[in-house]
């Protein structure tokens, strides 16, 4: 097993904003695209769509929900029948384009994330990323206590909706009881991962050496034209070990 350090929240900031510097040279648009890209496959890892093919992608405000909205899109050429509950647009032309071209597949958005809920083979949590903080606000607390109780697979983004990067679930409220199937790490694993008792992959095959010695992150190999690997579970400290599981072949 390979020894993977967590990212706090203020490095992870400080990763962002130096790979989007005129010498890291990322625009957000690469960056959204690489982690859409990302969550897609872990989707394909978790149910191929020879086990179920409608996937319902749960889209915040920000950039977590960007990477959501670019995940459905690949979703959409791998087979699968994707639904998006986006409630909070962004305004940015970014986010407006990436709708945009979900509109041009004609993939459907919906007002309704619990009757889309019961019709799901599977879910991916894009609401809230790692900066996430304070309390949840409408309409997303009844989303999150949906998540919390549902027996559909939920995969969440980079963090379970609602999560402190530091402290995990809060204490009290929406997401104190919320325990996704499936976590996956974007860039590198977060000191909330500690909490979190699920299957747990990590996409971040964009890194230079320079930058992760840098920062101190051990990535892991990456198989073959895989953007994600699978990751075990984290210890007491600020490490997770690494594991590879096999590869889904094609339908």
């Amino acid at each position: 097993m390979m020894a993977m350090k967590t990212l706090t929240a203020e490095k992870a900031a400080a990763l962002d904003k130096e790979l989007m510097s005129e010498q890291g040279a990322f625009s957000i648009d690469q960056l959204m695209e690489l982690a859409g890209l990302s969550v897609s496959q872990a989707v394909y890892r978790l149910m191929p769509p020879s086990k179920g093919k409608r996937v319902l992608v749960a889209c915040g405000p920000g950039n977590n929900g960007g990477d959501g909205l670019v995940a459905a899109r690949h979703l959409h050429f791998y087979g699968y029948t994707p639904i998006i509950y986006y409630p909070k647009p962004s305004k940015p032309d970014l986010f407006k384009r990436l709708h945009r071209q979900l509109d041009n597949l004609s993939i459907p958005f919906t007002n309704d994330f619990h009757a889309a809920l019961s019709e799901s083979d599977i879910v991916v949590d894009a609401i809230f990323g790692f900066s996430f903080s304070g309390e949840v606000r409408e309409p997303f607390p009844k989303v999150i206590e949906a998540l919390e109780t549902t027996k559909v697979p939920v995969l969440a983004v980079d963090a379970p909706s609602s999560w402190n990067i530091e402290g995990g679930p809060p204490k009290e409220g929406p997401g104190a009881k919320y325990q996704p199937g499936a976590l996956i790490s974007l860039t590198a694993p977060k000191p909330l991962v500690q909490f979190f008792k699920g299957r747990h992959f990590l996409g971040g095959r964009f890194l230079s050496k320079a930058i992760a010695e840098k920062y101190g992150l051990d990535l892991p190999e990456y198989q073959g034209l895989d953007q994600v690997v699978e990751i075990g579970g984290a210890t007491q400290g600020q490490k997770v070990h690494s594991r590879y599981s096999t590869p889904e072949t094609p339908d």
